[in-house]
């Protein structure tokens, strides 16, 4: 679920003794009157993108208007408004990442799209131009589900945000696309979701099934919401090692490496972490386009941990990644809001039932369960560690509909740590109209990365 593109710098101090909130509290935009039209509105070509315009869509930040106030959202339209397959929504993921800003690289990756289609994108709700800033848990946790947040950084962003932390939950961001939708003057329209805009896309159309033609889904996160505890991704994470190991004839076998290091030098939730993102930008898991995390587990479990423990440090950490790049806030906002299965329940659960209710869950875990981590890894990693101390807060409501009724392409890496392809099998499984595509050898996020993943979105949204 975390970000697809991570910037990484040593960590930071933490700044200032209050969050500070940029774009997140009410705006003196005024919402759109209840029953007039939603409008896009200063519209100006995109900065740094050809053929693209930019503008605003004001939305009410209490859609149950109990709470006053809008939020300006930034959107991207190609200006190609007759596109013969109609108008594209491409959803990127986190939650945290923005939409429009990430427009000029991911032109280049779509671009086999673009004649076909009028490509959108927005930023959701506390993203991009009006990014949630929360200084202390950005510069902890930065980018990272599994870098662990102090409960400092959580009960301060919480503090900050106050009531207005309850209206950042996927159904809200929901209920803006569709704000998008008719703003745009369309009656119906593709859906491309990446990571947990998979999530977001699904929610939309199980909220307004009409209005979607077919719908991708990139890196897949269950419409019920992903295991909290990533036990999936705990337990695949020693397969994955050694199919890569088996790539490279690498001489050991990885996945007891990693069982050896972990029982050793109890750093279960960093190495996690390391192979984690080694799965997103370099799934041979070598060193050619990030640490070498085959030989580092070689080299500690021999006796060095300096390598891997410098490779971990170098992970920790978000100072070089700024909130309109990735909202740390928002991500743990919206994370704890859509949690269903969360060992204490919903967001709604008090806080001090929290804490029991984690240790009951790793006290129920088997060490297969999780091999070649251990069990306290998986409450240590950072979505159960930022969740257990948010305050409790609306839950995501559930959409009116139980099964996407549209025609569906699932794609997923077999070698995907931060949405394992168990979750993209799941959701295939309760998918009347879907068809699930597993790339070998890929990690996370899959169009513009893979000719085969390529032409299956092709042939799905062109022929």
């Amino acid at each position: 679920m975390g970000s697809v593109w991570r910037r990484r710098a040593a960590r930071s101090l933490a700044i200032g003794l209050v969050c500070a909130v940029l774009g997140a509290t009410p705006s003196p935009v005024t919402a759109t009157a209840s029953g007039a039209a939603p409008r896009l509105t200063g519209s100006q070509p995109c900065p740094g993108v050809t053929g693209f315009t930019c503008a605003d869509l004001a939305v009410p930040l209490d859609r149950a208007g109990h709470a006053a106030g809008a939020l300006r959202l930034r959107v991207a339209v190609a200006d190609n408004p007759r596109a013969p397959r109609g108008t594209l929504l491409l959803l990127t993921g986190g939650p945290g990442q923005p939409g429009p800003g990430l427009l000029p690289r991911l032109r280049e990756r779509f671009a086999f799209l673009l004649d076909d289609y009028r490509l959108v994108m927005i930023d959701q709700r506390g993203t991009g131009a009006g990014a949630i800033d929360c200084p202390r848990l950005q510069a902890e946790v930065g980018s990272s589900d599994i870098t662990p947040p102090s409960a400092a950084a959580v009960r301060e962003c919480a503090q900050h945000l106050g009531n207005t932390r309850h209206h950042y939950t996927t159904a809200d961001t929901v209920a803006d696309l569709e704000d998008l939708r008719r703003a745009l003057g369309i009656t119906r329209w593709t859906i491309d979701g990446v990571s947990y805009g998979t999530f977001v896309a699904q929610h939309y159309g199980l909220t307004h099934p009409q209005r979607v033609h077919r719908m991708v889904l990139d890196s897949v996160v269950p419409q019920d919401s992903a295991d909290p505890l990533y036990t999936a991704s705990l337990r695949r994470a020693g397969r994955v090692l050694r199919q890569a190991c088996q790539e490279q004839t690498c001489g050991f076998d990885p996945a007891a490496a990693l069982a050896e290091v972990v029982r050793r030098y109890d750093n279960g939730v960093g190495v996690f972490d390391l192979v984690v993102i080694g799965s997103i930008v370099d799934p041979t898991f070598t060193g050619t386009g990030y640490f070498p995390v085959l030989n580092l587990l070689r080299t500690a479990a021999a006796g060095d941990a300096g390598p891997l423990d410098q490779a971990i440090a170098a992970l920790q950490g978000g100072a070089g990644t700024p909130p309109a790049d990735f909202s740390a806030g928002l991500h743990v906002a919206t994370l704890c809001a859509d949690l269903v299965h969360a060992p204490w329940g919903d967001s709604r659960s008090p806080l001090w039932t929290r804490d029991a209710a984690v240790t009951r869950a790793v006290d129920r875990l088997s060490p297969g369960q999780v091999w070649p981590f251990e069990p306290k890894t998986a409450a240590g990693q950072g979505i159960i560690q930022g969740c257990r101390h948010w305050p409790p807060s609306r839950p995501n409501p559930r959409p009116p509909h139980a099964r996407l009724t549209m025609p569906v392409l699932l794609l997923n890496g077999d070698r995907d740590l931060s949405t394992p392809v168990e979750w993209a099998q799941e959701q295939a499984a309760r998918t009347p109209r879907g068809t699930l595509v597993v790339l070998p050898g890929m990690g996370h996020s899959i169009q513009g990365r893979n000719p085969e993943g390529d032409r299956a979105v092709a042939t799905f949204l062109l022929e």
